[in-house]
């Protein structure tokens, strides 16, 4: 029996050099953790401050608020721009125009047929004749590239330029 016991003390000498060894790592180990922890500190303490002594939650703070104000004003822009779409149908967007002499007496070209089509290419053409009397001015109505009323040689023309 007495070679067990002598045998754990001869033991208890190793397992308390290793523990004590274990211990001395290990406090090592706290110090290199306290020595990088301070150094997180002051790094964090930096960056929370920025340049000019304002917080870090301020500046995140005006940036939300900015971020906000964009997204509202995208909504508004593009509500805007829909709209626009929806007026750009009724609007008058293919001209064509066809300057002549109406009557051979006069020169100058002083007489015009004027197409004004929509997208649909629904609008009218306006005629105005000029002659030493006066000028007569006619309107004709176009529904989807057509006239119920017959076209002049001119107006046919200025029809067929606002639909290219």
């Amino acid at each position: 029996m007495m070679d067990i016991f002598s045998m754990i003390n001869e033991y208890a000498a190793f397992i308390f050099i290793g523990m004590a060894a274990l211990i001395v790592i290990l406090f090592i180990l706290i110090i290199i953790n306290i020595v990088q922890n301070h150094k997180l500190k002051k790094k964090y303490n930096q960056f929370m401050t920025g340049k000019d002594g304002s917080s870090l939650e301020d500046n995140l703070v005006k940036r939300v608020n900015e971020i906000e104000e964009l997204i509202t004003s995208n909504k508004e822009n593009e509500e805007n721009i829909e709209k626009i779409f929806q007026n750009l149908n009724s609007t008058f967007q293919k001209i064509g125009m066809v300057k002549y002499d109406a009557f051979h007496e006069m020169g100058g070209k002083l007489s015009f047929s004027l197409a004004l089509l929509n997208r649909e290419n629904d609008g009218f053409i306006i005629n105005a004749m000029h002659s030493r009397e006066g000028c007569y001015t006619y309107i004709k109505e176009i529904i989807q590239g057509n006239s119920v009323i017959v076209l002049s040689d001119e107006e046919k023309e200025a029809l067929d330029m606002a639909m290219k």
